[in-house]
């Protein structure tokens, strides 16, 4: 079996004219969310063997503050392709993920995480689907599951959504 964490990354400033929207920082609303979700993945056995992780300023604080919850820290990479990428980007990337690894993290993006999560999670929690297809805000982390034998044989449809969690839900920010 294989195992994907999509973690959003946690809010972040508006995008405005003045910052290169790849350069965006976090919001404090967003640094207090971040840490907890990465508490709540440890705390329920959800170690990534590798993250792949967006270049971008924000979903690189998002995985520094949340990573703290693991020790020693998972593998991480930084890739350029995740800022922005399209459901079938992602696709791509996760099929390249070491046999080694069991469990693989993407922090990343919308639209495109909650995309890949609808592309790939045809089975599971239904309530949870429910959820994911209502919005899959900042932060969220989406916890699915492949009867694979390696990453290379990922396909659309072949995933089992096991959890999704939002900081709302789990009442670590304020509505």
């Amino acid at each position: 079996m294989r195992r994907l964490i999509l973690f959003r990354h946690a809010k972040a400033d508006l995008p405005t004219g003045e910052i290169d929207d790849h350069d965006r920082a976090l919001v404090p609303r967003g640094r207090r969310a971040a840490g907890p979700m990465g508490a709540w993945l440890a705390g329920r056995g959800f170690r990534p063997d590798l993250v792949l992780c967006s270049t971008a300023l924000r979903a690189r604080a998002t995985w520094e503050i949340a990573g703290k919850a693991f020790s020693p820290a998972p593998k991480e990479q930084f890739e350029q392709g995740i800022y922005g990428a399209s459901p079938g980007t992602l696709l791509d990337l996760a099929k390249r993920a070491p046999t080694t690894v069991q469990t693989l993290m993407i922090v990343g993006h919308n639209p495109g995480l909650e995309q890949f999560v609808k592309l790939l999670a045809t089975k599971g929690d239904p309530e949870a689907r429910r959820a994911i297809r209502e919005k899959f805000p900042t932060a969220a982390i989406a916890v699915l599951d492949f009867p694979a034998d390696d990453w290379a044989s990922l396909a659309p449809g072949a995933g089992r959504l096991d959890r999704f969690a939002t900081p709302r839900a789990l009442g670590i920010v304020d509505p």
